[in-house]
């Protein structure tokens, strides 16, 4: 058989070969999701994809988001942490091509003139040498372990962004439910301050009436009590607005201080949810793509061990040129080349591949077990935001209710008081009653808004990329108080 078609059959068998790679291709294990939800997945697909923090109707919120995504510390850490994995996997990827180079130098030498060999006369001991030269090598990776590695590092890589995408989910949650707590306790502040205006006017009142003793000494310290237990409400409201200011600036990237307001809490829209959610969109949350990426890479990760276990084949080369003179250096009589290939493989390593073998087996059951727990827990988010906002609805409208009806009360106790039909007590009772009840409901108001925010956070979706594109200056137009235009990646 001639020389140049057994070099050819040899080609056909290792391009056949290199088509395969040592260890198991990447399955997706199967996951069995919740019972199906009870709405159409159409409709809440467009839900979840939107920018759903325009909802709120808060042009200063909107602003609040943008500011935290272009300068948030974490998020400008995790951005930078991917283009750390992406030279990683360059770096790797680069093992599957030759690699060519080069060197150059110039050696200044005297040789002596009392050696073994004497040195012709006529001849300087003295000589320089100038050698340029290329040099090349490959790799070739007939069984596939620099491909393993090379899709483990790009999982790696994958896997780096989802994390980022997880850190701009956290960063908007964060600022919309910072932002709602501040303005919850801005509505707390005011009805302190007003409850407290109030009970002040009724004590200058009292102090009147005791000193012309219209009224006891009991009432009037009533009516101290009243106004002071209000005032002290104020001063712990303050600090709390002041440190929830800090933590909202540092989200946004700023020193701690102060932080515009829009809307009153109770002038902010809340966004929509559906009734239910389709487990499928659970693949979209960050956290649960990172886990598969991570999967992905201890998979490849086998590959690269078993490949240990084969024969590494290299082809190396050199081509240049060598002369002592610089005349003639270029000439055919000073070339200089070399080409081998080199083939290399284990024979006994006391057990060394084996257990790195298992060590990476062992390594993907921990992975598939952690991608596993993952998804659950993203159910378990799903399932828990959503009983979170209805339960709070209900105690909400339940609240608003109270508050109504304490209103009444208050003002009937009042006009009891005035015309001598009731003691100031029961006057004290509604106002104090009221003025917790108002409290409360503010308060639950808010934990609506972060309740429904929580929603979009234990989902993921479309609108985590809509958040990120705003980073680069690509902030989506809102054509209303729902976007439907569908994300995707």
């Amino acid at each position: 058989m001639p020389a140049a078609m057994r070099i050819g059959i040899l080609l056909f068998l290792l391009t056949a070969v290199a088509g395969c790679a040592i260890g198991p291709d990447y399955h997706r294990p199967p996951i069995v999701p919740p019972p199906a939800w009870r709405v159409e997945e159409t409709e809440v697909r467009n839900v979840i994809d939107t920018e759903w923090w325009r909802q709120f109707q808060d042009p200063v919120l909107d602003d609040l988001i943008v500011t935290a995504i272009r300068g948030n510390k974490d998020l400008l850490a995790a951005t930078a942490r991917v283009e750390e994995v992406y030279g990683q996997y360059g770096a790797v990827r680069a093992g599957l091509f030759p690699q060519i180079g080069y060197d150059a130098s110039a050696q200044r030498q005297r040789t002596t003139e009392n050696g073994f060999v004497p040195i012709e006369p006529g001849i300087s001991p003295v000589y320089t040498t100038y050698r340029p030269e290329f040099t090349a090598s490959w790799e070739i990776d007939i069984w596939g372990r620099l491909r393993r590695a090379t899709e483990a590092a790009r999982a790696d890589l994958l896997g780096s962004e989802e994390a980022r995408q997880g850190v701009v989910l956290t960063v908007v949650t964060s600022v919309a439910a910072a932002y709602i707590t501040l303005r919850s306790l801005d509505r707390q502040l005011e009805i302190a301050q007003q409850t407290a205006k109030s009970y002040r006017q009724t004590l200058d009142l009292f102090r009147l009436s005791f000193r012309h003793g219209n009224i006891s000494e009991v009432e009037l310290s009533q009516a101290e009590s009243q106004y002071y237990g209000a005032l002290a409400s104020i001063p712990l409201l303050q600090k709390q607005i002041a440190q929830q200011e800090n933590a909202l600036s540092l989200l946004l990237g700023h020193d701690p201080g102060p932080v515009p307001r829009g809307k009153a809490i109770d002038r902010l829209n809340l966004p929509s949810i559906p009734a239910g959610l389709p487990s499928d969109l659970l693949a979209r949350r960050p956290d649960i793509r990172q886990a598969e990426q991570v999967l992905i890479s201890a998979n490849a990760q086998i590959g690269v061990a078993k490949g240990q276990y084969f024969p590494s084949i290299s082809l190396t080369g050199l081509l240049g040129t060598s002369s002592t003179e610089l005349s003639s250096l270029f000439t055919g009589p000073s070339q200089v080349w070399s080409y081998s290939g080199t083939v290399a493989g284990p024979i006994f390593t006391g057990g060394r591949i084996k257990n790195q073998i298992r060590t990476a087996e062992a390594v993907k059951r921990e992975m598939v077990a952690n991608y596993e727990r993952t998804i659950q827990n993203g159910f378990r988010d799903v399932n828990d935001a959503l009983a979170d906002q209805d339960r709070t609805r209900r105690r909400r409208d339940a609240l608003a209710n109270q508050v109504g009806a304490l209103t009444t009360y208050a003002r009937l106790a009042r006009l009891r008081f005035d015309n001598g039909y009731a003691a100031y007590l029961e006057v004290l009772d509604a106002q104090s009653r009221l003025f917790v009840s108002e409290l409360s409901y503010t308060q639950t108001l808010g934990n609506l808004f972060q309740a429904v925010i929580n929603v979009y956070k234990a989902m993921g979706g479309g609108w985590v990329v809509k958040a990120d594109a705003m980073g680069n200056g690509q902030v989506s137009p809102a054509s209303g108080p729902l976007d439907p235009r569908p994300g995707g990646r």
